[in-house]
């Protein structure tokens, strides 16, 4: 990895932390924009790396909010590299629109499902609404935000291919 690369990938990371640090209460759930750089780092890295800015970015959102599940936020870590790989993965097929709703139900339903059993059922049918808001809102931001990014990054669709 260049060191270019490197940093590009600590910015987004960084994103993530601030995104993390902007929580709307939401009953048992809050809603923070952590995810939200790491949907558009796909833009620029492939579908692992990016996968490991949603897991980084959750991790340290986890931490601002005082880390309420423990150690379950390494599982949910890795459910947001899983969605996020699925993510990238879509995009790169060029399914965009399938990519917008595998995020919002990976991240809001399918991620929530092991809380059923590790939890309780209640609190899996309290923090899916909350969970479906905050994807979407983080899918919704990023999506608004992508043309610009791209923009701004001369048009190119995976410029990490030109940071090599």
């Amino acid at each position: 990895m260049t060191t270019k690369k490197l940093a590009l990938a600590a910015l987004f990371i960084s994103l993530s932390a601030i995104g993390g640090m902007i929580k709307i209460p939401l009953g048992i759930t809050s809603i923070a924009l952590d995810s939200m750089p790491a949907l558009i780092a796909v833009l620029f890295f492939t579908a692992p790396l990016a996968a490991i800015i949603a897991a980084f970015g959750h991790l340290i959102s986890a931490l601002f909010g005082g880390m309420p599940l423990g150690p379950l936020h390494l599982i949910i870590a890795v459910e947001m590299w899983l969605v996020v790989w699925l993510f990238a993965k879509l995009h790169q097929a060029g399914r965009h629109w399938l990519k917008w709703l595998a995020f919002v139900i990976g991240n809001g339903v399918v991620a929530a499902v092991p809380f059923y059993f590790l939890l309780s059922p209640a609190f899996f049918y309290a923090s899916v609404p909350g969970l479906l808001i905050a994807a979407s809102i983080n899918a919704a931001v990023a999506a608004l935000l992508m043309p610009y990014v791209l923009k701004a990054s001369g048009g190119s669709h995976y410029a990490s291919r030109n940071m090599d």
